[in-house]
């Protein structure tokens, strides 16, 4: 186990459109905003692009992800995180639960999930967490690790 400790920063209430693409308008707006690390929560709509569901095997390193097609307009609520890559860029690991009539999947948006018609997402921003992205050899995955 790795672990930092830290204090909460500024605190950002964006409305996200419809058609807007997670990961990338949360990354875009990071680096608007110099929001190096934070928490985010999101609750919306979710009417297009893929997650990611699984690996194929999990035994297997580095893994093989499985992909699934968002198709039609979901109920959507998210929760992931922001942190510094290799590069020193912001970026969102976010995970989502979206329902549709009977049916739940949840899954990983990095692959890309635009919005459906509103987005409402909340981050809280954490100072002082010398934690970033780095990519673990093993995994082949950007892990969190201290800086």
């Amino acid at each position: 186990m790795e672990y930092a400790q830290g204090k909460t920063g500024r605190v950002f209430v964006v409305r996200l459109g419809d058609g807007d693409r997670l990961p990338d308008s949360v990354e875009a707006f990071a680096t608007e905003q110099n929001i190096r690390r934070a928490v985010c929560w999101l609750l919306g709509g979710a009417g297009g692009g893929a997650l990611v569901v699984g690996p194929k095997d999990a035994s297997v390193l580095p893994p093989e992800v499985m992909l699934q097609p968002i198709d039609g307009a979901h109920e959507m609520a998210a929760v992931g995180t922001i942190f510094p890559d290799s590069r020193g860029r912001p970026k969102l690991h976010m995970h989502a639960a979206l329902g549709r009539e009977d049916r739940t999947r949840t899954g990983c948006v990095r692959p890309g999930v635009d919005l459906w018609l509103v987005g409402e997402l909340v981050i809280l921003e954490l100072l002082d967490v010398a934690m970033s992205r780095k990519k673990d050899a093993a995994s082949g995955l950007e892990l969190l690790a201290e800086d």
